[in-house]
């Protein structure tokens, strides 16, 4: 065994060896950290901070396309940029990079050189192509490593620094352009050009984003991560350690078979040259496959915290929105260790940095790009109120629009946040959700937001599993009602499911007077739980995910859906309320 290898060995105790390793990424880390405190005292001064990083963008870009088109020359103030380049969606931006695609960088942007397009996640529409520049790599890595040097601060007792991380990737070449840029997922790609030591870091080899079969994907993420010593679990998205939790329960059998042998099961759908790849990477452990059996055997069950001590690991995942169902199982199977947001990020770019654990709420990152912000009520408007982070108030709700230094400008990614309290002088900021998701029978005007504030409300009053649910409109002639879709073994206990409703339905009323209203003038009816088989969520998810081409990791289940007619497309066992 080298140096390296054993210095990554699972269980290694304190030794010189370890020592020097964590030496070794203090020195790695130093640059970093003396950037995070220059990024602090920035804080101090958003508006000087983000106006400088505006001009900086628009002079770089002005001889692009875009930049000609819109005039980028010609803007001396915030107020011109404003009046130049309108708030628009990815359409507006489309024809530039469709040019980018065929080869024209210079339509878009100043940089000669596009590494990858980041396909986006697919959870809302179409996935859109989003180009991924060195300016990109840098901002991008950037807001990372001064998220980890901070996590990795904050829980130092439990030892978790340079030792191996379990995240899964996507595949970083799903295609490529007709000019031959490669097009797939961030994460894959990012983890493919890291370092060789920090690969080491990561107990998943990145060649598994290759595996499009999803049992596939999770079991092989498993039987590498076994062997570690893992410190952290990282993933976008909860239900990605929900899934990976039951999994490993699931397969226990195969998987200690494997690990025993150092084989790979036969049946899983894994392409031949990643299969080779894999195999070579394994080896014989029947020591750790009889230690781990005798767990299974004795308890009927194994989780990760049967395998990983919760003392020693650390949860890296989205923690706001609509994350909460997901949240509320990981105790079951993971224990109760230290949870970090990993902050609002997406293909598009990371927006705001988490330094604190147990919070959604980030740091904007003033300078990585310059952000606008738009009320809530005012997105809608033909000349809605924009604000700079400088001018925003605690406890108010926007939507943000980012320009990058990587071709996109005021651009509405549709996220609408709150802002939460201030670093500094810059705004803390926490996801809420997609802002177009909503519904609206009778002017109650519902929004995914309500719904995931008052599902967690009430969770902490009513004991009631939810395994995965969507709450969506019910047209009825006499009184017209919302669904609350969920799995049947959900539903075991039905009074006390009658009561969980009774209780979300008055808390729909808490978070949304307009439904208050509706409810009390009996045009609306009261929740009803619509039950649908064992696993179909999930089939439903990884049909939706098809159909957009979108990307697991990132991908977000909604908890409000709008559309009348959903009904319809699901099997419907029996009604409950």
């Amino acid at each position: 065994m080298s140096l390296i290898a054993g210095l990554f060995a699972r269980n290694s105790p304190m030794s010189l060896k370890r020592f020097l390793l964590v030496r070794l990424g203090r020195v790695i880390s130093y640059p970093i950290r003396r950037q995070l405190r220059q990024f602090e005292v920035a804080c101090q001064t958003p508006e000087a901070v983000q106006t400088q990083l505006l001009h900086r963008i628009l002079i770089a870009q002005s001889n692009t396309g875009f930049g000609r088109d819109h005039k980028f020359a010609s803007i001396n103030t915030i107020a011109d940029y404003q009046r130049n380049v309108p708030i628009a969606p990815y359409e507006y931006v489309a024809p530039y990079i469709e040019k980018v695609q065929r080869g024209d960088t210079s339509a878009l942007l100043a940089d000669r050189r596009v590494l990858m397009f980041a396909l986006t996640s697919g959870t809302t529409a179409s996935r859109k192509l989003i180009p991924v520049t060195d300016a990109y790599l840098n901002t991008y890595r950037r807001g990372w490593n001064m998220w980890g040097v901070k996590m990795y601060r904050d829980n130092r007792g439990r030892r978790v620094a340079m030792r191996p991380i379990v995240q899964m990737v996507g595949d970083p070449e799903e295609f490529r352009t007709e000019s031959g840029i490669p097009c797939g997922n961030l994460s894959g790609y990012t983890a493919m050009v890291q370092m060789r030591l920090i690969q080491r870091m990561y107990a998943v080899p990145y060649i598994t984003g290759k595996i499009k079969d999803a049992k596939a994907r999770y079991y092989v993420a498993l039987l590498f991560s076994m062997t570690r010593n893992v410190s952290q679990f990282m993933a976008a998205n909860p239900s990605t350690l929900v899934q990976f939790a039951r999994t490993l329960d699931a397969e226990k059998e195969s998987l200690l078979r494997d690990l025993r042998d150092g084989t790979l099961r036969a049946d899983l759908d894994i392409p031949p040259d990643v299969r080779a790849w894999l195999t070579r990477k394994l080896s014989k452990n029947p020591a750790q496959a009889a230690e781990l059996g005798a767990i299974a055997d004795k308890l009927g069950r194994l989780y990760p915290t049967d395998v990983w001590p919760v003392e020693g690991t650390v949860i890296n995942t989205w923690t706001g929105g609509s994350m909460g169902p997901y949240l509320r199982q990981l105790p079951q199977y993971y224990g109760t260790p230290p949870i970090r947001d990993l902050g609002l990020l997406a293909s598009e770019g990371r927006m705001t940095i988490p330094l604190e654990g147990n919070t959604p709420s980030g740091v904007l990152d003033i300078w990585s790009h310059y952000f606008e912000f738009v009320p809530e009520g005012e997105i809608d408007s033909p000349q809605p109120t924009v604000l700079g982070a400088h001018e925003l108030s605690e406890g108010k709700s926007y939507f943000i629009v980012p320009t990058t230094a990587y071709g996109l400008y005021r651009y509405h990614i549709s996220d609408l946040v709150r802002v939460t309290g201030f670093y500094g002088k810059t705004p803390l900021v926490e996801f809420l959700g997609k802002g177009h998701r909503f519904a609206n029978l009778t002017g109650e005007k519902l929004s995914e937001y309500h719904v995931t504030k008052a599902m967690d409300a009430v969770a902490k009053r009513v004991s009631q599993p939810v395994t995965a649910y969507s709450l969506a409109p019910i047209w009825h002639d006499v009184r017209p009602y919302y669904g609350l879709f969920l799995e049947e073994p959900d539903a075991s206990d039905e009074v006390g499911l009658k009561r969980f409703l009774v209780e979300f339905d008055h808390q729909l009323g808490e978070e949304n007077v307009e439904y208050a209203a509706k409810r009390e003038s009996g045009r609306l009816g009261p929740v009803r739980a619509l039950l649908i088989p064992s696993g179909a969520w999930a089939v439903w998810d990884r049909a939706r995910l098809a159909a957009t081409g979108g990307s697991p990791e990132q991908y977000k289940h909604p908890c409000l859906i709008g559309d009348i007619k959903f009904r319809d497309t699901m099997q419907v066992i029996r009604e409950v309320g």
